[in-house]
């Protein structure tokens, strides 16, 4: 194999060193060159097409050059490849490619309610500015209320659908908050519900969570949100070995009834790639027992303790009425939900709610920015 001594290209064992115009210079894997080709892909379904697992050997390279800020590369196997030098730089230093939906998260606390991402439910269909805004709100605030939704079984899907399918739970797709006769959880009894995030007895519990109020009328009942985001990083700096116990250590939780038997294990602090809080999971009512040895329960629940205390906090807890025609959006693993008590005789109360996944949240957002390689 050979370089052309004007190209600028250096050939190792495994690879190949290219010279940029600003005068760096970065190294490529033969491999990697080989499986990113651009023909590798297919223009109209934008998949891979290209099997590297098909080749009879490993990718070697008979001749390389750069022409007209073009990376040449002819293979032994008879392909010819040709990677524009800006495609080499956004790979060079070996780190994920740029991503619109990757928002920095902007913490909140209790006088949030007058400042949170309001949207109409109109608009949301009809603007595509908006529609964006709203899904920025959920990226970065974790939570955005939408009004004027119409007092009809599919506003509320049509509404989740602007974020992503709705996700079925075991409690079906859609599910009603109000008074039964015979409930099978807490929320659908008139007492008051304490902090929790939903579901964490499902091993991947729901990602975005969408309450509409299609009636309120009930004395009492005041809706109650934390931001997690805020309460752990506080707490992380107060209490670090705290912190690191509960971002580090698995806990069990249950949801049993007549007709299911749902058992996952989930961390209560839940960190990024990064290490940043990117949410919490807390449910007093379904949390099973811990079983934990109980000489390190000595050490965790003290902190346990100390952090569902903070998420109490009146500097951290948001209280606000959810009147009817109005949706309430939320990350189910970053804001942390309950509910005041009601007097259920005092008029009537009626929540309609589904789930969608934080996955197709981004999605949706990248889309409207525009993002994507083959934009």
């Amino acid at each position: 194999m050979q370089a052309r001594k004007e190209s600028g290209v250096t050939l190792r064992d495994s690879g190949l060193e290219v010279g940029f115009p600003d005068g760096t210079a970065a190294y490529f894997n033969f491999f990697w060159l080989r499986d990113n080709c651009p023909t590798s892909f297919d223009a109209v379904t934008r998949e891979r097409c290209f099997d590297i697992f098909a080749e009879s050997e490993a990718p070697l390279p008979s001749e390389v050059f750069v022409d007209d800020e073009v990376l040449d590369v002819h293979w032994r196997s008879g392909h010819s490849s040709r990677y524009p030098l800006d495609f080499l730089a956004g790979y060079r230093e070996g780190v994920p490619r740029p991503d619109p939906a990757a928002l920095t998260r902007r913490a909140w606390y209790a006088d949030h309610y007058r400042l949170m991402p309001r949207f109409s439910f109109e608009e949301l269909k009809a603007d595509a500015g908006k529609h964006k805004s709203w899904l920025e709100a959920l990226l970065v605030e974790g939570v955005a209320l939408v009004s004027g939704l119409p007092d009809t079984p599919e506003a509320l899907e049509e509404t989740a659908s602007l974020a992503g399918h709705v996700r079925p739970s075991f409690f079906g797709k859609m599910f009603e908050v109000y008074t039964h006769i015979n409930p099978t959880n807490t929320a659908y009894t008139a007492a008051a519900l304490e902090l929790h995030t939903d579901l964490p007895s499902e091993d991947f519990a729901p990602g975005v969570q969408y309450l509409h109020c299609r009636a309120n009328s009930v004395e009492g009942g005041n809706s109650i949100f934390v931001d997690a985001v805020a309460v752990a990083e506080d707490f992380r700096r107060a209490y670090p070995e705290d912190f690191a116990l509960l971002a580090e250590t698995e806990v069990p939780f249950y949801c049993e009834h007549d007709d299911f038997d749902m058992r996952a294990r989930q961390r209560v602090i839940e960190l990024d790639r990064q290490g940043a809080v990117e949410g919490v999971t807390m449910s007093q009512h379904i949390a099973d027992v811990f079983d934990l040895p109980q000489a390190v329960l000595d050490r965790y629940y003290p902190a346990f303790y100390r952090f569902g205390r903070a998420l109490r906090d009146p500097k951290y807890v948001m209280r606000f009425r959810l009147n009817a025609g109005e949706c309430i959006c939320f990350d189910n693993h970053r804001v942390v939900h309950g509910r005041e008590a009601y007097t259920a005789t005092s008029g009537e109360r009626h929540l309609r709610g589904c789930y969608t996944d934080r996955g197709e949240l981004r999605s949706r957002y990248r889309v409207l920015s525009g993002a994507g390689r083959f934009k």
